[in-house]
């Protein structure tokens, strides 16, 4: 059973109520648990009650207190007590069909489950939900959930997921706003379909939904080279891309004299393909859409001054090199030269890694390969220490996307590899400066892996 517990945290609530290994958790205070959502939401009072299964067949009760928020301290045989719900839709622009053959099996498993949503911030179309999983949202107050919109015409997007389903999305989020549900929102747009007047009309449909809709991103489509047999689609181009750009500030402009907030920004991307400089971190206000690359760049390069503020050299640092995806490189170039200036001993280089694996239109850190990292490397003048993001690898592991370990890349490149928070501006320059940083990888757990594309 989904709910059969595999261990107890020492010293944890549950150990002191003596709930045992091999224990099926039934009910938390009369309430069925079905996955982790029930287990998180019912389980969050400081007086419960738990209805167990043991081993050999018979049903006990057993009463504990905790602090209000408290977990448990229950491991079950899968983080969400159950199997992810994979993808019923077949999207035009979906990232995992271009993934070339000979992967490992999980970067081709494609996620929508509304659970993943809600805690560990996924993206989800809707498509997947039955009428008992909306209720549950709205009665257990599931909050944010972020969607997938890409278009709020019932036709258009029908044709970009290629399921019946997909137009119910409009319809499903107005139950939600009702219900009091905070929605994100992500588009990923699509030159000459689903952007122009399309993307008049689904801002403005969002819009109507504020303030449950909180935030919406738009980032491009992302065009790799393993796209036969797929839709035909074509990478943004910078003319068409500063179109958008227009597009979106216009629409941003009218919702912040009209709601205090411009709720929909371009990823940073968008500015990238335009050759347009970026906004002012103010203009992204909470930084909402960090996860879709909507002010990363911004956000390091503040992140960054500040740190360098605080920076005191003694002596000169152990060169370095970082390497990182086409599209970050130049600001992290510009934040060396900065320490240069404070420190004048300091030597290192920024080497962009061009994405030979999926093709050169992808240029995030993200979808760099083992291999692309040391055939670009090979030879070159790295230092002491070369720094990654850790993005580039597999979550709470040393492996990169092509199952290259950090091990057999620090072999090949006779350097050793140390991942830095991609969003981080602090931890580069406390390690350009040659301090230690602590490395923050990705919040998956390590027995779950769903492959995500962040523009």
């Amino acid at each position: 059973m989904s709910t059969k517990i595999r261990s107890v945290d020492a010293g944890s609530p549950a150990e002191r109520a003596g709930v045992r290994t091999g224990d099926t958790l039934l009910e938390i205070s009369g309430h069925r648990v079905v996955d982790v959502l029930d287990y998180k939401f019912y389980g969050y009072d400081a007086r419960l009650t738990l209805t167990l299964l043991g081993e050999d067949g018979k049903q006990r009760t057993v009463k504990l207190r905790k602090a209000e928020g408290e977990d448990l301290g229950l491991n079950f045989e899968t983080y969400l007590m159950d199997r992810a719900r994979s993808c019923a839709n077949r999207c035009i622009f979906c990232f995992v069909d271009q993934m070339p053959p000979g992967m490992r099996k999980t970067l081709y498993f494609k996620d929508d489950d509304a659970r993943l949503s809600f805690l560990l911030g996924n993206y989800i179309t809707l498509t997947n939900l039955s009428e008992r999983e909306i209720q549950r949202i709205c009665d257990l107050r599931v909050s944010p959930v972020n969607i997938s919109v890409h278009a709020t015409d019932p036709a258009l997007r029908e044709s970009m997921l290629k399921n019946p389903r997909a137009g119910e999305c409009l319809a499903v989020m107005e139950r939600l706003a009702a219900a009091g549900i905070t929605m994100n929102c992500q588009i990923v747009s699509c030159p000459g379909i689903n952007d122009g007047p399309a993307l008049d009309r689904t801002l403005r449909d969002l819009s109507a939904l504020y303030p449950q809709v909180s935030s919406v991103a738009v980032v491009p489509v992302g065009v790799t080279k393993f796209r036969e047999g797929l839709c035909h689609i074509e990478p943004y181009t910078p003319d068409q891309a500063a179109a958008l750009i227009d597009q979106v500030e216009d629409f941003a402009a009218g919702s912040l004299a009209e709601r205090g907030t411009a709720l929909a920004w371009c990823s940073d991307e968008f500015y990238l393909i335009a050759g347009r400089e970026l906004p002012e971190k103010s203009y992204y206000e909470d930084m909402t859409q960090l996860e879709n690359g909507v002010g990363m760049l911004r956000l390091l390069q503040s992140q960054a001054a500040m740190a360098l503020e605080d920076q005191d050299p003694q002596a000169a640092p152990p060169p370095f090199a970082v390497a990182t995806g086409v599209s970050a490189a130049p600001f992290v170039r510009e934040i060396v030269d900065r320490c240069r200036e404070k420190c004048d001993k300091i030597k290192g280089k920024v080497y962009p890694i061009r994405n030979r694996f999926f093709g050169e239109t992808i240029t995030v850190s993200g979808l760099i390969t083992g291999a692309d990292l040391v055939a670009q490397l090979k030879g070159a003048e790295l230092g002491e220490r070369l720094y990654i993001p850790a993005n580039m690898l597999r979550s709470g592991e040393q492996v990169f996307l092509d199952d290259m370990t950090v091990e057999e890349a620090q072999t090949a490149l006779g350097v050793p590899i140390i991942p830095l928070d991609e969003e981080s501006g602090f931890d580069l320059v406390d390690a350009i400066f040659g301090l230690p940083v602590e490395h923050v990888g990705h919040a998956l757990p390590p027995e779950e892996e769903y492959y995500h594309y962040n523009p």
